[in-house]
């Protein structure tokens, strides 16, 4: 159980330190406005995947050109990270795109649409009566 939540302490201190290095440190344009949604660090300590949105990027080939850019400057996000942390071992950083939020939008519009469409119809079946 102890395991479970350093891992769980150490991204969850990832998520919110790489959230303001990546604004405030990285001077990168292809980067653009980036949030950091989790992080997963890997039981060893040794990798950890971050999981990040684009303002802007709908998917991940859309955010491609921001995540390469992220994965470019893993090393000196690490170092600053490291600089930070007094931890004897800080893990090695790779970016994933995290469409979740995206997924949870579509799910949103659908329900609306069906929401919507419902109601036009108990509408057409109250005039009828």
């Amino acid at each position: 159980m102890k395991e479970f939540s350093r891992t769980a302490r150490i991204a969850d201190f990832l998520k919110r330190e790489l959230g303001t290095l990546i604004q405030m440190e990285l001077r990168d344009p292809r980067i653009g406005m980036v949030s950091v949604t989790d992080a997963e660090v890997s039981r060893d300590l040794s990798h950890a995947k971050v999981y990040v949105t684009v303002m802007g990027k709908d998917s991940a080939e859309e955010a491609a050109e921001s995540l390469a850019a992220l994965n470019k400057a893993a090393g000196f996000l690490r170092s600053h990270v490291a600089k930070v942390n007094n931890a004897r071992t800080t893990p090695q950083l790779r970016f994933y795109y995290d469409s979740s939020i995206n997924r949870g939008q579509q799910l949103s519009q659908l329900i609306q649409r069906a929401v919507d469409s419902d109601r036009s119809r108990h509408a057409d079946n109250d005039d009828e009566a």
